[in-house]
């Protein structure tokens, strides 16, 4: 497996005319493309043009040149295999036994400011990852580089072993290639899967990773609701919720509920986005506002706002719902179902105190269970049956979850007397239940299956409250 066929492409072209004049020392044929070809020249090192190892010219503005079979069959047939040695010698295939490839610098290009789309799309690699995927797919007799900081220890490798890497260095030398090119496509697409399927973005800036969850969290939340609803949502959590005939008036049931955090937040109703909820909608600033539809007259009232993006939901939001839960975490992925339980939204659970609920209550609690499986634990949401009163997110305590939506419904002069509580994970001590009753509710659902439920149904049941257990769990992390 002795080097002795190289190609040469790179882009950062740092340290790589010192790194071919030892492979040509080594008595290694260079072949090389465009301006890396042209710089070891300048340098005095052999070097052949790809155009004349291919027999055919670089064409498309230098689109097309690695691009050729006997490009990709030199780098591919297994050494040692007669039929793919066979083969080869009858195609005319070369082996190359070394890559050094680094790919066009599109992360330095998209950083830029003000770059623009056709820029960006000139910097996107077509031949260099293919090679280098080729390159380490046949590691086993093919060296690939895609680092220059990896220069050194390869021509110590080779003088060390007359000419030939070991297997060692190859297999190291292959991971990195791939991690490289999965690097690089994860910095063209940051998003994997069919987005574009569900949402079409009808105007404003480009967007972010932050935007593509917000968006993703707005959905999941509005596909709990038939009846036509308007979500408001800050970092993914809910922070206010209302349904009503009139858009317009479930507008302004969710914003009461907290006028603060919609600041640059993340609007999103179920129904076609009129005229007149526009109008107050652009009174405030939001980055991005997710509809079945907009009105003509709603477009051209937001689309004023050269920052905001309007996002139209090409599907109902029960199909754009993910199925599996992916997470990140050191090491590796965690992969879940989805939480997409909806058994108690017809109604179900078990009422567990002595008083059943009212059809008011039951309706409350329902609304207020449909919103706190999306807001992070521990959570807490105080309702009513159309609208959210006071949310309390990601805190560590329950009983501070509880306190901070019954803060939020006093900051925004909302009365709790009547109100429902939901919580997304069981009250572990009765004071959490306490604290609901004292602060106006006179209802709660929950999961139930604490160790001390006994005691919660029992703090319920003194105070006249009913309670529903769910038997579903969300606790969103």
């Amino acid at each position: 497996m002795k080097i002795t066929r190289a190609l040469i492409s790179v882009s950062d072209k740092t340290g790589i005319a010192s790194f071919a004049r030892a492979l040509e020392r080594q008595g290694v044929d260079i072949i090389s493309t465009g301006g890396t070809a042209d710089l070891l020249r300048k340098e005095k090192i052999p070097v052949r043009e790809i155009s004349k190892f291919t027999a055919f010219p670089e064409v498309l503005d230098g689109r097309v040149k690695t691009l050729h079979p006997r490009v990709h069959g030199g780098l591919l047939f297994k050494r040692g295999n007669r039929k793919h040695e066979a083969e080869a010698r009858e195609c005319g295939f070369e082996p190359i036994d070394l890559v050094v490839v680094n790919l066009y610098p599109f992360e330095a290009t998209i950083a830029k400011p003000g770059v623009k789309l056709a820029e960006a799309i000139e910097n996107i690699d077509i031949g260099g990852p293919s090679m280098i995927r080729s390159a380490a797919k046949n590691y086993e007799s093919v060296t690939v580089v895609v680092d220059s900081a990896d220069y050194d220890a390869v021509l110590e490798n080779i003088r060390d072993n007359d000419g030939e890497t070991t297997l060692k260095l190859r297999e190291r030398l292959a991971i990195k290639a791939f991690s490289r090119t999965a690097e690089y496509d994860r910095a063209i697409s940051a998003l994997y899967g069919d987005f574009d399927k569900y949402f079409e973005k009808l105007h404003g800036k480009e967007l972010s990773f932050n935007n593509i969850l917000d968006i993703s969290a707005a959905t999941n939340l509005i596909a709990e609701f038939e009846e036509p609803t308007v979500g408001i949502l800050k970092h993914t959590n809910p922070c206010g919720v209302g349904s009503d005939a009139d858009l317009r008036k479930a507008w302004d049931k969710a914003f009461v509920t907290d006028k603060q955090a919609p600041f640059g937040g993340i609007i999103v109703c179920n129904r076609p986005l009129s005229e007149p909820l526009a109008k107050v909608i652009s009174e405030i600033f939001s980055e991005v506002i997710i509809a079945p539809d907009f009105d003509g007259e709603a477009r051209a009232i937001l689309q004023k706002k050269k920052n905001l993006r309007l996002i139209r939901l090409l599907t109902p939001a029960t199909q754009a719902r993910p199925k599996m839960d992916v997470r990140s975490v050191c090491g590796g992925v965690l992969v879940q179902d989805a939480d997409v339980a909806e058994e108690i939204k017809s109604g179900g659970g078990r009422i567990v105190t002595k008083r059943r609920p009212t059809k008011t209550e039951l309706n409350a609690m329902l609304f207020g269970w449909r919103v706190v499986k999306h807001v992070k634990s521990n959570a807490i949401v105080y309702a009513k049956a159309d609208r959210t009163l006071g949310v309390g997110a990601g805190q560590m305590s329950r009983i501070d979850a509880s306190r901070i939506a019954v803060w939020k419904a006093k900051e925004a002069g909302l009365s709790l007397k009547g109100s429902a509580i939901a919580s997304d994970a069981f009250f572990p001590f009765p004071d959490g239940l306490i604290a609901a009753a004292d602060a106006g509710a006179t209802c709660a659902i929950q999961p139930g299956g604490s160790v001390r439920d006994k005691e919660v149904i029992a703090a319920a049941n003194e105070r006249n409250m009913a309670m529903i257990f769910t038997g579903i769990r969300h606790f969103r992390h």
